[in-house]
């Protein structure tokens, strides 16, 4: 049953908890309240720092995807990043443009192309990486590996529904 919606002291609207509610279904909504939160930071993030530097918020978002999975193959950055093969083709062209990806031919197949950032690409994507590290110095130190573990389970899990 949906929780009605309420006017929080910060003046953001806050799903209240129906009565009767368990305490277990309480802290679920409020870590979702959270996630979505965290989330909707970090896309106010990444239109953030494509504006300061000159990229648009997809071609943020490939050199991120690239910088945390390595070189990929164009048919497969297309597919994670939700874009049409023709898209995938413009984005890697001006990706390269601006001389932060290379194509390569795929080492096992020939056939294929495999999208890199080159050394201007990990410099940036390492650069813009630093308001994160900086926000996850908020985290006390023994807590880092359970907190990395589940980020890591839970953009899986997202990952995996929305694919």
């Amino acid at each position: 049953m949906p929780a009605a919606l309420e006017q929080g002291a910060d003046g953001t609207a806050a799903a209240a908890a129906p009565t009767g509610v368990e305490h277990g279904e309480e802290a679920v909504a409020e870590a979702a309240r959270k996630l979505r939160a965290l989330i909707m930071a970090g896309e106010r993030y990444r239109t953030a720092l494509a504006s300061s530097t000159g990229l648009g918020t997809t071609e943020s978002q490939a050199i991120g995807y690239l910088f945390v999975h390595g070189s990929r193959g164009q048919t497969d950055l297309a597919r994670d990043l939700g874009l049409t093969s023709s898209a995938a083709t413009a984005l890697v062209d001006r990706l390269e443009r601006r001389g932060v990806a290379a194509r390569t031919r795929h080492a096992n197949d020939r056939r294929r192309l495999s999208v890199s950032l080159t050394e201007d690409g990990v410099a940036l994507a390492v650069r813009s990486q630093e308001p994160l590290l900086d926000t996850l110095g908020l985290v006390p130190e023994s807590d880092l590996a359970v907190l990395a573990t589940w980020l890591g389970v839970m953009a899986d899990h997202l990952q995996a529904r929305s694919s």
